[in-house]
Parts: C-alpha cells; sequence; structure tokens
C-alpha cells in the first residue's frame, strides 16, 4: 500500500503522525506539539510535507506550527468552526466535508467534547483515523469545553467507523487509562490481556499508540456505556449508555 503512517513521540507525551504517499512523496502531519522531531523525521527520510492537518487548538498541538512552517512550508488544513482560536488556516473544514490527500480521500469529523470544534481525520485508503483528544487508547479526553453528550456522540461516530481502522491519538496516556477501565470492568478479558500487553510495552519504552478500533471497542470503557457488566459494576443496570458515560467521565475525573 502506498500510504504509510509514521508515529513521532514530542514533548512530554504527545504524539504526531506522518502520513506519507510513497508515490507522489506527499507527506501530511497531523498537529504540530513540537516542530524538532517532525523536521528531523522528515529530513531523514527525505519525504516533502505538503499538509498539515490540526485537530484542535490546543498549544500542545500547534505550538510547533511557526517553526515547522519556517523550513518545510506546507498548507494549513483546520477546523472552520474553531478559526478564531487556530492559527491561520489555507483550508477550513468541518464536519462531513472530505479534502484529498495525495489522491486519496480524507473525511473530517467534528468530535467536540474535549473541546468545542475539535475534527478527526479518517483516511480509509490508510485505514486510519486521526482522533487526538477525541477517542483514546483506552480512554477519551477530558471534556474541558463540550458536555457528556457531546462527546458520547462524537465516540459513536468514531467507533462505527470500519472494524479494521486504526485509531491515532495524541497522548501516551495509555497506562493511566488501563489503571482506571479495570475498575470498573474487572472481569473483562481482553481488557486483562490488554493491560499485560501495555505493561510489557511500556517497561520496553514502547509506544501503545496507535491502537485498533476492534481493540478499542472491546476494552475501551468510553466505548462501553452499553455492557450489561460494566452497567452492574456502576449500580446502573439498564441506564441509557449516554448516561453510564457520564459517570464513567464523571468517574475518571475524580480517579
Amino acid at each position: 500500500m502506498p500510504l504509510t503512517v509514521v508515529t513521532i513521540p514530542c514533548l512530554s507525551d504527545n504524539y504526531t503522525f506522518l502520513l506519507h504517499d510513497s508515490i507522489s512523496n506527499e507527506t501530511a502531519v497531523i498537529d504540530v506539539p513540537d516542530a524538532g522531531p517532525i523536521k528531523q523525521e522528515l529530513d531523514d527520510r527525505g519525504w516533502r510535507l505538503t499538509q498539515i492537518w490540526l485537530t484542535h487548538h490546543h498549544w500542545d498541538h500547534v505550538d510547533g506550527l511557526p517553526d515547522l512552517l519556517r523550513s518545510h512550508p506546507a498548507q494549513v488544513i483546520g477546523a472552520r468552526d474553531d478559526t478564531d482560536r487556530l492559527p491561520a488556516l489555507d483550508a477550513k473544514v468541518g464536519d462531513g466535508d472530505t479534502f484529498t490527500f495525495a489522491g486519496n480521500d480524507v473525511q473530517v469529523m467534528d468530535v467536540s467534547g474535549h473541546t468545542i470544534g475539535h475534527i478527526a481525520f479518517h483516511v480509509p485508503a490508510a485505514m486510519a483515523a486521526f482522533t487526538a483528544d477525541s477517542l483514546m487508547a483506552l480512554g477519551c479526553g477530558r471534556l474541558f469545553e463540550g458536555t457528556p453528550a457531546q462527546m458520547f456522540d462524537s465516540l459513536s461516530k468514531l467507533a462505527a467507523l470500519p472494524d479494521d481502522t486504526v485509531v491515532y491519538s495524541g497522548h501516551e496516556y495509555t497506562a493511566a487509562n488501563a489503571t482506571f477501565a479495570i475498575t470498573i470492568d474487572p472481569d473483562n478479558p481482553d481488557l486483562i490481556a490488554r493491560i499485560a500487553d501495555i505493561t510489557e510495552k511500556r517497561a520496553k519504552g514502547q509506544p501503545t499508540v496507535p491502537s485498533s478500533l476492534l481493540l478499542e471497542r472491546a476494552t475501551n470503557p468510553f466505548l462501553r456505556g452499553h455492557d450489561p457488566q460494566i452497567q452492574t459494576e456502576l449500580n446502573m443496570k439498564g441506564a441509557a449508555p449516554v448516561d453510564v458515560f457520564a459517570e464513567i467521565r464523571a468517574r475518571k475525573d475524580r480517579f
């Protein structure tokens, strides 16, 4: 497959990603926490940066942009609904829009919750969803601006993507998320196995991002408000999944 994704650690626990097309040598970067590691990766590989996709306005996703643009000018794409808080954009996109990268469709999804105007990028040809701080490995972003109902709707949209989707989220929070997840889903064998894998990877200094959407559906409590075992554990048997999600998010905030 001509499309390749490279995961780049940035700052203390951020990730950014390069999406590269080997035929055209075009490359997109998703969020710019820090320019240095991105420039190094591009230069080492001899890749040409053509697009920059911004998921949301938080500093740890955009602060490296001016430095990166000085040496690697590229088209900057971000949310139309968050223009006032994002760096200057060359293209403004919103929920349901599609734009093209190296001849491949990129589908834009509004995934508000962590912030209002947060977007995700789904690239079917790469079987990839770049979700930043919406759907995360074994978690979801804290609700700094949105409501539980908004985040629940956002996560539901992401969970409905094809089974073979790989989830590229924005931070190395998985071990901490796992410590919480097991407290409300203690008898989930998939979660127990995943925690063992996370522990092994982190002991070796390996990233736990990206993750598969199938694995998130099976183990991520924020996608499992419908699950009877979790509902029973929370004393919410028969409750609406959105209400169960709200309770899980509240418990995680206090954890």
